[in-house]
């Protein structure tokens, strides 16, 4: 059973949604537990055997040697691997905060000074992980904070032991948990605000890119058109004269009148790509049913070995829209159809929809699924859409991808019973466009 995948592009510009969460990468995480074990070693030697201060040494050696053994193993079992996944992320970061609590456990609890570095895995969270993975880590620094409060030895001290006030631990209690859950939400919200800039940034750049390629394709459109047009003159006159010497009972006059109707079909594409803006915005059906500008777009390419079925859904509400006729819809919806005819086996079906919020139409063919393996990248130029085909360029499908997408039109692909495209609009998009050199 051929798995069904769905793929949606909107009219945004950048297509698939491929900027996740970020990721954190193993070498920085590595290297920042390196940088925590080498400074608490040093912290403990230098405390222990400097500053005379009598420390439980073994246990504190242990807590380190843990934090030490766990980053040996990451380091070995993730070579080969450049980042690692958020739940991966959070859980080592969670390692950390345990680690350092049972360290602090040991050397005090709230009394030592080191106790604000407890925030600092909530921090590294904030600026790279998730909403949720982040709040984790501070209720996790927060829990610890809280249980060092109430348990913990007592901090080694020259003399007397050095005894806080309860008032005073609370203090630092309530400092601690102030400065880890407002740091870090500031840190997570301006992280967020960079990515956000990160992913508006590829969408330019995405709909740069898109543009420079329907822009070379139009030039090279126009180039067409103009090296075309003498010698589909040529090939029209040769026509009329053979269809004036061939007789009418020939077995050749079809063949003849076919040759002379694609022609005359090919001078009028050509004129079409030679047409300005204005000379469409003077069109007097500026604005056409829904119904109607369907059937216009497929008038070139109804086929008598394929049945293509026109239909209104059923569940349809309200008066039926009218859409901006232009060659954004005309050639973009065009070209979808003409893709479904080129592939069904027997039939098409274009079913329409719309209600007070959308407007929606669905070509179904019954031939070749999109493949698989493309169906991500389905509208880049250069990729072929069907299972089986070595020849298509996939052109047709990126054109009307691109064209739609200038109307505010979301496609969705899929494989269902064969190829089935979804354009939908937002109502109130179409009905506030306005068609250039006329208003609505």
């Amino acid at each position: 059973m051929f798995k069904r995948d769905t793929y949606r592009f909107d009219s945004g510009g950048t297509g698939l949604s491929v900027i996740q969460a970020g990721r954190l990468h193993l070498r920085t995480l590595i290297l920042l537990r390196w940088v925590a074990a080498a400074g608490q070693t040093a912290t403990v030697i230098v405390v222990d055997f400097g500053l005379g201060f009598d420390l439980p040494l073994v246990p504190c050696l242990a807590a380190i040697i843990t934090l030490v053994a766990s980053n040996l193993i990451l380091a070995r079992r993730g070579r080969g691997r450049q980042r690692i996944s958020d739940r991966e992320a959070v859980f080592l970061l969670g390692f950390d905060v345990v680690q350092l609590s049972a360290l602090l456990y040991l050397t005090g609890g709230l009394a030592n000074p080191f106790v604000t570095l407890i925030i600092a895995p909530a921090m590294v969270s904030a600026t790279i992980l998730s909403r949720s993975a982040t709040i984790g880590l501070i209720l996790l620094a927060m829990l610890s904070i809280s249980l060092l409060g109430r348990y913990h030895l007592p901090l080694p001290w020259s003399g007397w032991p050095l005894a806080l006030e309860p008032t005073y631990l609370l203090g630092i209690w309530t400092s601690l948990a102030v400065a880890v859950v407002f740091i870090a939400t500031y840190v997570w919200s301006v992280s967020e605000e960079a990515r956000r800039m990160s992913d508006a940034l590829a969408a330019t750049q995405s709909s740069l890119a898109r543009e420079q390629r329907i822009s070379a394709l139009g030039g090279l459109a126009a180039a067409a058109a103009h090296e075309l047009g003498s010698p589909l003159a040529t090939i029209a006159v040769v026509a009329k004269e053979l269809s004036q010497e061939v007789p009418k009972n020939s077995p050749f006059a079809e063949d003849v009148e076919l040759l002379l109707s694609q022609s005359d079909r090919c001078r009028e594409i050509i004129t079409g790509l030679a047409k300005t803006p204005e000379a469409v915005a003077k069109n007097p059906f500026a604005r056409l049913p829904f119904l109607a500008l369907v059937k216009t777009a497929l008038s070139p390419y109804n086929s008598e070995s394929v049945a293509v079925v026109v239909q209104i859904d059923e569940l349809a509400k309200g008066e039926e829209p009218y859409l901006p006729y232009g060659p954004e819809l005309v050639h973009g919806l065009g070209n979808l159809i003409q893709n479904a005819i080129q592939f069904a086996e027997n039939s098409v079906a274009l079913c329409l929809y719309w209600d007070l919020g959308e407007v929606r139409l669905i070509v179904q063919d019954d031939g070749a699924w999109f493949a698989p393996s493309v169906l991500s990248a389905i509208g880049e130029p250069y990729i072929s859409t069907r299972t089986g085909d070595g020849e298509n360029l996939g052109l047709g499908i990126f054109i009307a991808q691109t064209l739609l997408q200038k109307t505010g039109a979301n496609l969705t692909f899929t494989n269902e019973k064969g190829a089935k495209v979804v354009i939908s609009w937002p109502r109130a998009i179409l009905e506030e466009t306005n068609i250039e050199g006329e208003g609505h």
